[in-house]
């Protein structure tokens, strides 16, 4: 095999260097933040009865975890999310399938998921626990709810907007809807699908919160709510922090996937 050659090797060290860069800014950002607002807490330009600080969130965050109960709280609503996740992902691509192989369908559905998809599902939260009881079935229902129609819409927008001459070639061919389906849809619309699970990744935490803020007695959620009836401001932004790690790690492991689906399709 060929040696790189000075080139390449240069090309090679820029786009190292600039990865290297970008991961340094933005450590050098959120530590700058970090020590600018520890600073303003113990100087009192801020509150820190109010806005808190970082050193009051890692002490809270060593306190709950040495007595296992911030453990708990995020395992709880990991499950819940991971739930409505896998569902709101399953149950709307399978329906985005069906409404895609069957236009009549489509046709007759199409107002009311553009309905369900404007109304804040806020809304929906109490009628959902009143419905399926205020339990962790309550919370999983609210999380699908929050990211179901969104899937479906996102991904039967994108068959919908299949190349066209590829599903002619099909048919010329001698091929039927449902070799169209895995021969072209399906896998023309991997990005599309990924996009809707990255999507989903934000939309079932939310759907989660507001569940366990309203019902729960376990999770981030009831964290968040607990924190501010007793003005533990340092629960609240150490809930709202590990929900950000929740998230980018749910993230990462869906960028992860899309990178190995590719690397298979190519």
């Amino acid at each position: 095999m060929n040696e790189p050659s000075t080139r390449q090797k240069q090309y090679l060290h820029s786009i190292k260097k600039r990865r290297i860069c970008i991961m340094l800014c933005r450590n050098s950002i959120i530590l700058s933040f970090i020590v600018l607002w520890q600073f303003c807490s113990q100087k009192g330009i801020v509150d820190s009865f109010i806005f808190s600080s970082p050193k009051e969130i890692v002490l809270s965050a060593v306190d709950m975890t040495l007595n296992s109960r911030l453990l708990f709280h995020t395992a709880v609503t990991a499950c819940e999310t991971i739930a409505g996740f896998i569902l709101g992902t399953f149950i709307g691509t399978g329906t985005a399938i069906i409404l895609w192989w069957n236009s009549f369908l489509n046709d007759i559905v199409d107002p009311y998921l553009v309905v369900l998809n404007s109304i804040p599902k806020t809304a929906l939260a109490p009628i959902i626990i009143v419905w399926v009881g205020n339990n962790i079935s309550a919370i999983i229902a609210v999380a699908l709810l929050t990211s179901v129609i969104v899937s479906i819409m996102n991904i039967l927008t994108a068959f919908n907007e299949t190349d066209k001459d590829m599903i002619k070639l099909i048919y010329t061919l001698g091929g039927n809807k449902k070799d169209v389906l895995f021969k072209v849809i399906l896998p023309a619309n991997v990005p599309a699908i990924m996009n809707a699970l990255k999507v989903n990744t934000g939309l079932s935490f939310i759907g989660t919160i507001i569940g366990e803020m309203l019902v729960a007695k376990y999770g981030l959620g009831y964290l968040i709510i607990y924190g501010s009836q007793i003005f533990r401001l340092d629960i609240v932004l150490l809930s709202v922090v590990i929900l950000a790690l929740l998230s980018t790690f749910l993230y990462k492991a869906i960028m992860k996937l899309e990178k190995k689906i590719n690397s298979k399709i190519i």
